[in-house]
């Protein structure tokens, strides 16, 4: 892999506070305090998919996708630890889907992949 020893992704929110307790008591992420109360979570395995926009623009540019292997369980798990969904479980051509409302930043695309991934465990 060269030098790129790995990906550090950005999450921009209107309310820090609030989306670093979700990931840190909600998603029960594994974190350090960076300096002063910022929060650094670790996410695990990752990939990077390239997919073509829109050509209406309607696209947002990035997007940050949470994978599970059993989706049904993990919006019952993370329902229960105090997520909000904003889409209910729906079945796509690459997998099953929901939307979990990040506090403050919007939504993420939960799913649960059928496709081959390139990520290791």
């Amino acid at each position: 892999m060269g030098h790129i020893i790995g990906v550090h992704t950005l999450v921009y929110a209107d309310d820090p506070e609030a989306a670093w307790a979700f990931f840190r008591d909600v998603l029960e992420w594994p974190y350090v305090d960076a300096h002063g109360g910022w929060l650094i979570f670790g996410t695990g395995p990752s990939e990077l998919g390239v997919h073509p926009t829109r050509e209406d623009g309607s696209q947002p540019l990035h997007e940050i996708t949470l994978m599970c292997d059993d989706i049904e369980q993990a919006v019952a798990d993370l329902t229960a630890r105090g997520a909000r969904f904003t889409q209910q479980v729906e079945t796509e051509s690459f997998g099953r889907t929901a939307r979990v409302a990040v506090p403050g930043a919007g939504d993420m695309l939960l799913y649960q992949p059928t496709h081959p991934t390139a990520y290791q465990r």
